[in-house]
């Protein structure tokens, strides 16, 4: 099915709010990163160095970049699903410890014993990477309610997506935030086909961030291709957490370039769709082209920033490759038996 109706949805909004230049820059920059990341973990999963499940971001940069932008870093927790790589770049995580836990090496976040579904770190507020479909907007919500029991003046980002959207737990988690009014901002990462489903085929209701309007939650649509639009809804969105007034939810309009996992040839949306989507939508592209109008870099500079991009990634590769494996007596280490 094509997405025309969507791709409309997404267009760049004549309102959008200006970047200067050191928050393109640093846009650019953190976005490259991910995706360049991802590429690079697409590659060593085809070459057998990683295993199990691998979930790529590619697309979607902008959400989490957006977001993160808007957050207080090392304060504010952040909690997602298992496409998780990009939203601990973002926070700050040591690229070479979230690629050596794709390929199960000690030096990984998890000591190797995570995968890419399973990352975290207390340090950077990071708690997960969740492999089970809507887990986390339960847990998102419980950091939420600590942060309001213990007094602290942050907010829980809960990311789930258009997939998870319908779980139970969701609506169970939005209730007990509203009532308590919780200092949590849902976000929705609309990618459109959750693991291989358009929305319009699972969803009775496509307007995902009227989901929680039952329970007294407001919600907008954001254009989740354009990193300005998230950070302008973002700002709006925590400050209203933050100041006490309770939950809100952003369904960010995204796109997935790659399938639902490394294992998904993605058959059930057509290659013009995608290529379409890349060409005109691609949210690094679009940074890229305000920065050179706007004369914040030349085309030279932003092959600099490339260029430290991919040794970033290079040394992530080498290092998650070299480093030795987990020692067997690692195997029952930080593991809950009852």
């Amino acid at each position: 099915m094509a997405r025309n109706a969507t791709a409309a949805k997404a267009k760049a909004s004549s309102n959008a709010p200006q970047f200067t230049k050191d928050q393109e820059l640093q846009a650019f920059r953190e976005m490259l990163l991910i995706r360049r990341f991802e590429e690079k973990a697409g590659q060593m999963y085809g070459m057998g160095l990683i295993g199990g499940f691998c979930h790529l971001y590619i697309g979607q940069e902008a959400v989490v970049t957006g977001i993160t932008m808007a957050s207080r870093k090392g304060e504010d927790a952040q909690i997602t699903g298992y496409r998780d790589h990009g939203h601990m770049l973002v926070m700050g995580l040591d690229p070479k410890g979230v690629m050596a836990e794709l390929t199960g090496r000690q030096g990984g976040l998890s000591k190797g014993k995570g995968g890419s579904m399973h990352m975290f770190s207390n340090e950077h507020r990071f708690y997960g990477g969740n492999g089970i479909v809507g887990a986390q907007v339960s847990l998102g919500t419980g950091l939420a309610f600590a942060a309001k029991y213990r007094g602290e003046d942050t907010v829980s980002l809960t990311y789930f997506g258009d997939g998870a959207a319908n779980q139970g737990q969701v609506y169970e988690s939005f209730n007990m935030a509203k009532l308590w009014n919780l200092p949590v901002v849902y976000v929705i990462e609309n990618n459109q086909y959750a693991m291989g489903t358009s929305l319009e085929r699972a969803a009775a209701t496509t307007d995902l961030s009227q989901r929680g309007l039952s329970f007294g939650i407001p919600g907008e649509q954001v254009d989740g291709m354009d990193v300005r639009m998230v950070l302008d809804a973002a700002e709006r969105a925590i400050a209203h957490a933050r100041s006490g007034k309770g939950p809100y939810i952003l369904e960010m309009l995204t796109y997935r370039y790659r399938g639902h996992s490394m294992s998904d040839p993605a058959k059930y949306r057509s290659k013009d769709e995608v290529t379409t989507m890349r060409a005109e939508r691609d949210p690094i592209e679009q940074v890229r082209k305000r920065i050179l109008e706007n004369k914040f870099a030349t085309e030279d500079e932003l092959k600099d920033i490339e260029k430290d991009i991919r040794a970033i990634v290079t040394e992530a590769a080498d290092f998650a490759t070299n480093d030795p494996e987990p020692d067997a007596s690692e195997l029952y280490t930080d593991v809950l038996i009852d």
